[in-house]
């Protein structure tokens, strides 16, 4: 990766993994959301009553500017798999942590694995 790419990236996968805990905070504060499609409006207006949900959505465009950014300069080959494992890692531990998700020997494998591919990616 060039020069300062790697600040890019990082910086949009935490952006992005942030914004990912937040909608999912303003999403349990908010009720969920709608199963059924006719809820689906009313949902969306609870939602959009929730500031954590909107916090996580100005994350989100946040994220996706600096995205522009990583993608209009660096390898998308090479920076891609990153931002992607970083999200899944850090989303993952973050949903365990914040959410008291479960966390499994299958699960740390996995996320091992992905660490590995991140590892093998970037000697590319």
């Amino acid at each position: 990766m060039r020069t300062g790419g790697w600040g890019l990236v990082l910086l949009s996968a935490g952006i992005t993994v942030v914004a990912n805990l937040v909608l999912r905070a303003g999403l349990d504060r908010a009720g969920g959301f709608p199963a059924r499609l006719p809820d689906v409006p009313m949902g969306l207006v609870r939602l959009a009553r929730q500031p954590l949900f909107d916090v996580g959505g100005v994350l989100y465009v946040l994220a996706m500017l600096v995205w522009f950014r990583v993608i209009a300069t660096q390898p998308l080959s090479v920076a891609y798999p990153i931002v992607m494992s970083l999200n899944f890692i850090l989303v993952t531990l973050g949903a365990v942590l914040l959410f008291r998700e479960s966390f499994s020997a299958a699960k740390l494998i996995g996320l091992v694995v992905v660490l590995a591919g991140i590892l093998i990616v970037n000697r590319g």
